[in-house]
């Protein structure tokens, strides 16, 4: 069931995309109305297929999907039949693959002046770097992602979700929305080229920039602060301290400070002054915390207005009472599955979406 105030309702979009940048972008827009066909490899279909059956269902729940070979003749037609009557076009092959097709932007828009395509890749569409090989870990490497120091104590550790990928599947679905409704107002389309690399400096390139005059000493940056940190309790288990605002600096050593009387140094009572002394400061916290249970932290400091959270393991995750309330996951019928949805409330709603995930080539345009 499709909203009935969507704007996106009737958009149509062929997706050419596999894996997740793509795939994660037109979800986004059939969550909004959009309707969505997959257009995949025959035999074996979208690479995700092969990374196991729920890889593939969680960016393609709700899709059509049918199987053409790009590079024969009668693919080819049955594509830009489809493109006749779409909006949009996605596709995320490396650059100059669409135009070796003969499927290049001016091709299609020869048959639709007001198709939008929109190109994903790895560096874009120009560039020294345009046609080079890479993955999520790839594009955080090259946008300075571990160029920002953050902690007192720094490691270089790779992230547990592909940032890089998400950064541009959702710079991707907001820039072909708003392609999508310029083209049907003036009745011209475009080519839009999304870099997953410039997707992800968009987010790094501000505090990397300032990071720069500290590659001897990393600490100094203001991006280190000794009291916005991952710390470690007495049973192996983590807590998130987000202390920024001096308030809650405040708020903590009042809560504990006569347990730990080294919190009340006057030098630390300030923003400015914990900043000069940050190897002290984190050494003094990582003791602290180190003293007691994570149970025995969140019974202590759960009472004060403080940003103090648990790292979460994932069964934690999905029983954890606001989770439950925002519902933003639904566990399918089987019991093994789950499936997102929008993370945006619309005070006028947003139904839930076709849990259906299409078998390779198993509908007819």
């Amino acid at each position: 069931m499709k909203p009935d105030w969507s704007c996106l309702n009737g958009v149509r979009i062929v997706d050419l995309s596999q894996l997740l940048p793509g795939p994660h972008a037109t979800a986004l827009l059939q969550q909004l109305g959009a309707d969505v066909i997959k257009v995949e490899p025959p035999t074996v279909g979208d690479t995700s297929r092969q990374l196991g059956p729920a890889v593939f269902a969680q960016f393609n729940r709700g899709k059509q999907s049918i199987a053409l070979d790009l590079k024969q003749p009668a693919g080819k037609a049955a594509f830009l039949d489809l493109v006749r009557d779409a909006d949009a076009v996605v596709e995320g092959f490396r650059p100059g693959v669409m135009q070796r097709l003969g499927l290049g932007y001016d091709a299609l828009a020869q048959v639709n002046p007001k198709i939008v395509l929109c190109s994903i890749s790895g560096f874009g569409q120009t560039g020294p770097y345009a046609s080079h090989a890479g993955h999520d870990l790839n594009y955080l490497a090259l946008a300075g992602f571990w160029s920002i120091p953050v902690q007192v104590e720094d490691k270089v550790a790779r992230p547990r979700v592909r940032v890089a990928d998400y950064a541009a599947s959702s710079y991707a679905a907001l820039s072909l929305a708003v392609a999508v409704l310029s083209s049907r107002q003036n009745g011209r389309g475009q080519h839009l080229d999304v870099s997953i690399h410039d997707a992800v400096m968009s987010w790094t390139a501000p505090a990397a920039w300032s990071a720069r005059g500290h590659a001897d000493r990393p600490w100094e940056s203001q991006t280190v602060m000794p009291d916005n940190d991952l710390f470690e309790t007495r049973d192996g288990r983590h807590l998130a301290l987000g202390i920024l605002e001096n308030k809650f600096w405040l708020n903590f050593r009042e809560a504990i400070g006569s347990d730990f009387p080294a919190l009340m140094d006057e030098r630390f009572a300030t923003r400015a002054g914990r900043q000069s002394h940050k190897a002290e400061v984190n050494a003094l916290l990582k003791a602290i915390f180190a003293s007691r249970t994570l149970a025995d932290w969140l019974d202590t400091l759960g009472a004060h207005d403080l940003p103090v959270s648990p790292l979460l393991a994932a069964d934690e995750l999905f029983a954890d009472p606001h989770v439950r309330a925002r519902g933003m996951i639904r566990e399918l019928d089987d019991g093994q599955t789950i499936a997102l949805r929008f993370p945006v409330k619309f005070s006028l709603g947003l139904p839930d979406g076709s849990d259906h995930v299409p078998g390779l080539d198993e509908h007819e345009i």
